[in-house]
Formats: structure tokens, sequence, C-alpha cells
């Protein structure tokens, strides 16, 4: 167990992350991501109105999100920073946000300073939240709800087990199919220990989980983006639809699109690149990249990576050596050792469509 944005979260549990990683690429794994925000955005006129107003707030097409589906977005600063990544979906009548555990207080201010007079912003106090990943998440939870096994994809939906409502969205952070359900806190407990029952399930701790998101080439905020990197240099391109960027009906409108829109139309000075360091040994986010004596970048995320049974890492280099198979060198433990620029992600992805 270690403090972890101001909660205790355990890193690994016996089987310990080389196991829990390779059984949720193989199976189901279980984490535990209470720590999360959720909030609901509960509109005082129209879902439409709230809609556009949350769409000031971020690059993304919340309009045209419909009823029972979830979208992936990103809070801009005036400069183009990301001041967090998140999951929204349309219930029908309201918003439902959930956002990273270290920003939620802020990302709670910010929305409430900003959106009040379109909505209610109503942080969950009353729910924890539970990821079940893995090939054969789908078998395991819908034993147990049924209806879990026709969603696709980024659907969302209330369904129920045993009479108590979960939220429930086909979607998480490992590249593997799964969901993401919310669950009153006073069965929490219950339903997590009726998943672990299911043949196919393990818990899995932090450990494993960073390790699966690095391996699915997705980003972890305070480390892959931050307040300093913007939407495009990220590679975040796929989350900016059409209908925001130059010549779309409701384009730009968000802080810091000048900058993105800029970086849309000719390119960012640096992006972020996959990296497969050469040996065995992972290298660590703060590794600095150099190319023939000059450092064009540095790496973000970094580690050992069970699915391919390889060191990978990600980060940030410079657009001139950003070419996949370019060789860069890094410094690690006083030695330069090369590095290459590699496709991401590192292991395919197998949500279902």
């Amino acid at each position: 167990m270690v403090p972890f944005a101001d909660y205790e979260m355990p890193v690994q549990y016996p089987a310990g992350v080389l196991k829990e990683h390779l059984h949720t690429r193989a199976a189901a794994g279980l984490v535990d991501v209470s720590h999360m925000g959720q909030v609901i955005l509960r509109p005082k006129g129209t879902l439409a109105e709230t809609a556009l107003a949350f769409e000031a707030l971020m690059p993304v097409d919340v309009l045209g999100l419909t009823a029972g589906r979830q979208r992936y977005g990103m809070f801009t600063t005036a400069t183009g920073g990301i001041l967090d990544d998140l999951m929204f979906a349309n219930r029908g009548d309201h918003f439902f946000v959930v956002v990273n555990a270290a920003c939620k207080t802020a990302d709670i201010a910010h929305m409430t300073a900003l959106l009040s007079a379109a909505c209610t912003v109503i942080p969950v106090t009353d729910r924890g939240l539970l990821a079940l990943q893995g090939p054969a998440a789908e078998a395991a939870l819908s034993r147990l709800v049924p209806k879990a096994a026709a969603m696709r994809f980024m659907d969302v939906a209330v369904l129920e087990w045993g009479g108590v409502p979960l939220w429930v969205s086909r979607s998480g952070y490992t590249g593997e199919d799964g969901y993401e359900i919310s669950v009153p806190v006073a069965r929490l407990r219950d339903f997590a220990e009726a998943l672990l029952h299911q043949p196919e399930v393990m818990p899995i701790g932090l450990g494993a989980r960073d390790s699966l998101r690095l391996e699915a080439g997705l980003c972890l905020y305070g480390h892959d983006i931050d307040t300093t990197t913007s939407p495009v240099e990220a590679g975040l391109n796929w989350a900016i639809q059409k209908v925001r960027r130059a010549g779309g009906a409701r384009a730009g409108g968000f802080p810091g699109a000048a900058l993105v829109m800029h970086e849309l139309a000719q390119g960012p000075a640096r992006v972020r690149v996959g990296l497969r360091p050469e040996g065995r040994a992972p290298m660590r986010d703060g590794t600095e990249l150099f190319a023939g004596g000059d450092k064009v970048g540095a790496i973000t995320s970094g580690g050992y990576g069970p699915s391919v049974a390889a060191p990978i890492a990600m980060g940030y280099v410079a657009a001139a050596h950003a070419t996949t198979g370019s060789t860069l060198m890094a410094e690690l433990r006083g030695k330069m050792l090369p590095v290459t620029v590699s496709p991401l992600p590192f292991h395919p992805t197998t949500y279902k469509r």
C-alpha cells in the first residue's frame, strides 16, 4: 500500500505486478479506482445548453454526443496546455464526468466557476468506481449483470445487480475490452467480492495498471500530459472532432484554441512518441534523450512491458527526430544507451467496437 492522491492505494496484491499484468491480458483484472472523481452536471435549462457550456472548456464535441455514449476529453489552459483529461457521458438528461484523482478538487472548482450558469455541478460522494479489464471481463460481469454483454465500446448504461443500480461504461485504461462500474459505497465491497469470486478475475494494483496503460500507449496525467503539453503535442488529435477544428460548425471557442489550431495546421515543435530502449534495463521518466550530442527530448513514462517482454517508454522529442525507426541516445546511470523511436501502442488494443 502506498499514498496516492490523498488515498492509500495498493501497488500490488500477493500475485505481484508481472502476474497481475499478464492475467489481465489473458483473462480479467479488477482494479479499485474509487479515488477518481465522479461528477454530475445537472442542467438548469436544456441539456444542449449544458453541452455548449461544457464544450467551451475543451476542444471536444459535447453537443454531438448521443444519449448512452461516452467520450474522452481534456480541459485546456489559456496557453493550450492540459489541465486534466477526463471521460464524460451523456446520460439522457445530464452529463456524468470522471476526472483524475489528483486533479478532482481543482476540476470541480473549475467546472463550478465556469458552468454554474448552465448547470449544477454535483460531486458524487456516495459511490465507488471499479474497473474490470481483460478479454474475459464480459463473461465475468455478464454472469452477475447479463445486460452488460450487449454493450459496445464507449456505451454507458444504468444496470442492476440484486436491486443495486450500477452505472456502467464499456471502457477502461488498459487497452483491453472491459468495463468501469460506479457502485453505491454501501454495496461496493459486496460487488467487488462477487466479481472476485468469478474464476477469471484477479485483483490488480497500481503497478500493473500503469504497465498495462503504458503498453497501450495511453497518457498518464502528471507524467505524459500536463499544463506544459498541448493536446496536439501529446498525439491526442483523434480526440478533437472535425466540428471543433478550423472550418467546423463550432470551431475553436475553447481555452488555448489559437495554439491548438495552429499546431493542428502546422504541426507541433515536439511530439509524444513510443520508445524502445536497447537491452534489458527500463528507462524511467525524466531520462533525457539526445541526438548528435544535442538534447532533443525526455522520457515521461517508462518501465518493463510484460506482454512484450522488453523495456518500453514514452516521451517527447523534437519533431525532426520523431520518425519511427530513428535512433536516439539516452543517458542512464552516466552511460549513453541507444533508444529507438517506436509506433504506439506497443501492444494491440482489443476494444469491442
